[in-house]
């Protein structure tokens, strides 16, 4: 196996697959608000990684001579679960704490 071509092909589709949509929707000028509610384009920003991952397995697939499948499938699990990885951190490292809101108080009856 060329376990180099794997692990480089994963990397370079995790960074891309998960450094472009948390560049995209963490850099958008605006109110915080805007991010809570999905719409077409902050859903739009996950065909990224699919697209740098399908990218890399197919590279791996038409790079190797010898068992290419599991190769293939290998930079795809690899690339994935380092994705979703990176992509759940930075989402909770770079999300913007709710502000703080004073409590109410109780009426006490009787």
């Amino acid at each position: 196996m060329r376990w180099k071509l794997l692990l480089i092909a994963s990397l370079v589709a995790t960074l891309v697959g998960a450094g472009a949509p948390l560049g995209i929707v963490f850099g958008l000028p605006g109110p915080a608000h805007q991010l809570v509610k999905p719409d077409i384009f902050i859903l739009s920003t996950l065909l990224i990684p699919v697209a740098a991952i399908s990218g890399a397995g197919f590279f791996v697939y038409r790079h190797t001579a010898r068992r290419r499948q599991i190769q293939a499938v290998l930079t795809v699990l690899i690339a994935t679960l380092l994705t979703l990885t990176i992509l759940i951190f930075g989402s909770i490292l770079l999300s913007k704490p709710a502000p703080a809101t004073a409590p109410v108080p109780r009426r006490n009856i009787g």
